[in-house]
């Protein structure tokens, strides 16, 4: 920062806001700080009683904060993200679709451990609206070297830091299993609820039908779902420790991969994730049926994303897997699931 006449001030940058007062009339801001001088701006600053600026001098190998912002958005940002205008030397990335916010922690990190470089994010894996704004970045100083800007580029290179991925459009088959439920003793629960958090995420239950506590039964149910096309296969009721508690077997049975049954989520933690082939097959736990939001909630939008979990990824749900059963939910507003 250096003192400079004002007829000596074309080119810089002000270091400060200048104000603007017309008596009766006006009081306000003139010339924001970070504004780069023009000719024109000379006799106004003159009328403003300015004889003398702060200024930063932008020379060779600097760049000004608002075209550091707009290449540091640009360098950051994968698909369905679009930013908005620089206002103060920020930059807003907002979803241009609905869909599963992206985040890779480690690249973030990276990005920010430049000095001078700032680069805030909301939470990895979490459902995003069109038009929310997911991430800001700017610059700490007015003016800025550009080889802290090349360096986060050089970071970012073929890897963005974040993405909204698509949400897959499924069909799912449901099987609800239980003697109470197969011989009318009491009455399906389950069914309502699955097709309404389907529904809101773009998918749609394909069918459901009702087997006994039998594990031919259910696996043969399950099967027959698989060989009708679903994409997705959810298995209510049967998933705890209880003899007739019959599901995650009759999973097993199916020739499918075990990836996880138990996962460290409360509530659900009597969950279970296979794969026959390319197709999901998902046990839920009772609280599925009762509780807002459950390891269904964490698990169900990342694979309409296209993924295919892991059980490191079913272990990871663990920091941030306490629901607080607020008396009032505010899911996901909230720190269930954030990692």
């Amino acid at each position: 920062m250096k003192k400079v006449r004002t007829e000596d001030a074309v080119g810089f940058v002000l270091c400060h806001d200048i104000t603007k007062i017309v008596p009766g009339e006006f009081k306000g801001r003139a010339f924001k700080k970070g504004h780069i001088v023009r000719p024109e701006d000379v006799p106004e600053l003159l009328k403003l009683g300015k004889d003398h600026l702060y200024v930063w001098e932008q020379g060779a190998g600097t760049v000004h904060e608002d075209d550091a912002a707009n290449r540091l958005a640009l360098a950051v940002a994968g698909t369905n993200l679009e930013q908005s205008a620089v206002s103060e030397g920020k930059i807003n990335l907002s979803a241009s679709v609905s869909g599963l916010l992206k985040v890779d922690r480690v690249l973030l990190e990276k990005v920010n451990s430049i000095e001078q470089v700032v680069l805030a994010t909301r939470h990895n894996n979490i459902l995003v609206q069109k038009g929310d704004v997911v991430a800001g970045t700017r610059v700490i100083p007015l003016v800025i070297d550009e080889q802290k800007i090349c360096a986060v580029e050089r970071i970012c290179q073929g890897k963005p830091v974040l993405k909204v991925k698509n949400l897959q459009r499924v069909r799912a088959g449901l099987v609800t299993t239980g003697n109470e439920v197969y011989h009318g003793r009491i009455t399906d629960k389950f069914g309502p609820v699955l097709k309404r958090k389907l529904a809101a995420l773009g998918s749609a239950i394909a069918g459901q039908v009702f087997v006994p506590d039998d594990i031919d039964a259910i696996k043969q149910a399950t099967l027959d779902f698989i060989g009708q096309g679903v994409d997705m296969v959810l298995l209510s009721g049967g998933m705890s420790v209880d003899p007739d508690d019959l599901t995650p077997g009759a999973i097993k049975a199916t020739g499918a991969q075990i990836i996880g049954y138990g996962a460290p989520v409360l509530p659900g933690s009597m969950f279970l994730l296979a794969y026959l082939g390319e197709v999901p097959i998902i046990g839920l736990p009772g609280c599925v049926m009762y509780c807002n939001s459950t390891v269904f909630d964490l698990v169900l939008p990342r694979i309409l994303a296209g993924e295919r979990l892991t059980r490191s990824d079913l272990v990871a749900l663990a920091y941030g897997g306490l629901c607080q059963q607020c008396p009032e939910c505010r899911y996901p507003a909230c720190s269930f699931g954030k990692a």
